[in-house]
């Protein structure tokens, strides 16, 4: 007799489930598995390369400026640095501007998170009848002062000063000179600290509670909305979801189901957008994008509604099958990863969404036409095809040139769509679901919205804004998974928040509420959360026009998806 069914799996679908496993259990098993001589030289090209640049900056800068004086003029020095800044000043600062936030995603938010979450963990044990947001105030204020006086003590040991002259050009004093720029750039790096951390603190603090949302209002529909997000599409029949395993639907089936009930609901009145916030895909591969638009296929009148965006997911899961490995910085993979998802959303949406022309920051060509304009469409799909340094860093290029999308409003007084892309870039999967908005990508989105100023707009990414106002997360769910820049984006967004809803994934939690007057919705995975068996939901959303010129939000609906009994077959899905 057979013993077990293979479309139950086993132990090893489990290996990656963060239900199945605690924080501890996957680190440690990261840390016996991961390859260290490939550990020591991305650290190297992550972390010393970057020190011993910052810290050798201040030493170029004033031995070529002390040329400049013996040799050139002053004034044709500064007409050479005018002329490099304008010829590459834009990217220079988009470079110091990724370099920034990676900084601060890969150092300062999870030191202070790290921090913040415990400690608030220990307020909500010891006082739980305390006020939520008194405590959470209180913890972040006390993660902030504590890292600037951990990062001070490091400062003061390395410093208390840098060490800005070259004063010998032989063997001996470079190596001096490169072991004092090292010096340099952890001083700098702790001094950051020194003021970053508290100020990410004072910064929540003022940042406003959120809170649940209020009553909505009565009335008539303009505009329904479905919101998806986390539908994590696996390539295999019978496959299983990488952070759930067992826990999860076998294969695609449940998400067919989803899209059953759309289609009913469409047919009974007919739906503006289907948005899906992320996370379409479970490891951003081929077979995976081919599934999702499979299911569309079979739902041709939805599809050519249907938005997507990206999620952590679909661009910086390294390896589904090995948690544990590490990628380099130079590696094609996160570029491959990017590109595939950009691929998928020019099929679906190409014809749909604009991109944002950056130098009129306006919403210009459509997405397919933008790609097919000087040949960006067959660069990128040589680079898929052969690879390359300079070819992947052009690629990486072209997808941050891509967003914002902007899906305009049908009049000037409609209502739009735009979607941004809010994932950090990072090499390792244990630490792919950070987040970051590029400030210039929010404000080509700013820019664009103020073309229809009596528009409202839904303003789509995949990571939250605001930890939800709800005690008892655990650790992990807390760490890792943040907007590092979200109390920025927050405050960017509240100057239009009567025009605007801002609709995201990515914790798979069902909330909906605001924050200083901006309304927030988070969707929950249809798809992830339990077995076949159980019953799963999504949200239809409803707007209409608010008298004061704002976007009024109605009532939603909620849409259950049905289980499915233990051992039936779904043979829809492929």
């Amino acid at each position: 007799m057979s013993f077990a069914d293979p479309r139950d799996g086993d132990l090893e679908d489990d290996a990656s489930s963060t239900s199945r496993h605690s924080l501890l259990g996957h680190a440690s098993h990261m840390l016996l598995e991961i390859s260290l001589p490939k550990l020591a030289l991305a650290a190297t090209m992550l972390l010393v390369i970057p020190a011993l640049l910052l810290g050798a900056a201040p030493k170029l800068v004033l031995w070529v400026t002390e040329q400049a004086w013996r040799g050139l003029s002053l004034l044709a020095f500064a007409a050479v640095a005018a002329g490099v800044a304008w010829a590459w000043g834009r990217d220079l600062f988009l470079i110091v501007e990724r370099n920034f936030w990676a900084l601060n995603a890969g150092l300062v938010q999870p030191l202070y998170t790290a921090l913040r979450e415990g400690a608030r963990l220990a307020l909500e044990s010891l006082a739980p009848r305390r006020d939520l947001a008194t405590t959470r105030r209180i913890a972040g204020l006390a993660a902030g002062g504590v890292l600037a006086l951990l990062a001070g003590c490091v400062a003061w040991t390395v410093g208390p000063l840098p060490s800005l002259t070259v004063t010998d050009f032989s063997r001996t004093g470079l190596l001096a000179s490169a072991g004092d720029a090292i010096r340099n750039g952890i001083w700098v790096v702790a001094v950051y600290l020194m003021v970053g951390a508290p100020a990410w603190s004072i910064a929540e603090a003022l940042a406003g509670t959120p809170e649940e949302l209020g009553p909505t209002e009565d009335g008539e529909a303009t505009w329904r909305i479905a919101h998806l997000s986390d539908i994590h599409v696996v390539g295999e029949t019978y496959g299983f979801r990488l952070e759930c395993g067992r826990d999860g639907p076998r294969g695609n089936h449940r998400l067919d189901r989803v899209f059953d009930l759309i289609a009913q609901e469409d047919a009974a009145r007919p739906l503006d957008w289907i948005l899906v916030t992320g996370d379409i895909t479970d490891a951003g591969r081929n077979a995976e994008f081919i599934a999702f638009e499979s299911v569309l296929a079979r739902h041709p009148g939805l599809a050519r509604r249907v938005l997507i965006l990206p999620g952590n997911h679909d661009v910086n899961i390294v390896d589904r099958a090995n948690p544990s490995r590490l990628e380099l910085p130079t590696a094609p993979g996160g570029s491959l990863r990017r590109l595939r998802m950009l691929a998928a959303m020019a099929r679906v949406q190409g014809d749909r969404v604009q991109v944002v022309d950056r130098a009129t920051r306006r919403a210009g060509p459509t997405l397919n036409a933008w790609l097919a304009a000087g040949g960006r469409a067959a660069a990128l799909a040589r680079f898929m095809d052969r690879g390359g340094l300079r070819a992947g860093l052009a690629a990486r290029h072209v997808w941050n040139a891509s967003f914002p999308m902007i899906v305009p409003p049908a009049t000037p007084d409609g209502i739009g769509v735009v979607l941004l892309d809010s994932n950090a870039e990072t090499h390792f999967s244990f630490t792919n679901a950070l987040g970051i908005v590029a400030m210039d990508q929010l404000r080509s989105a700013e820019r664009a919205m103020a073309a229809w100023p009596a528009a409202r707009w839904l303003v789509a990414l995949h990571h939250h804004l605001v930890e939800y106002p709800r005690p008892g997360a655990p650790l992990a769910d807390r760490i890792g998974t943040a907007l590092v820049n979200g109390h920025w984006v927050l405050q960017r967004l509240r100057r239009i928040a009567p025009r605007i809803v801002v609709l995201h994934g990515h914790r798979h939690f069902d909330w909906m509420g605001c924050c200083g007057g901006l309304r927030i919705l988070s969707a929950p995975s249809p798809v992830m959360g339990g077995p076949d068996s159980e019953e799963r939901h999504f949200w239809l959303h409803a707007f209409r026009p608010a008298a004061d010129g704002g976007l009024a939000m109605l009532a939603p609906r909620r849409l259950a998806v049905p289980g499915e009994a233990p051992g039936a077959t779904d043979q829809a899905a492929p």
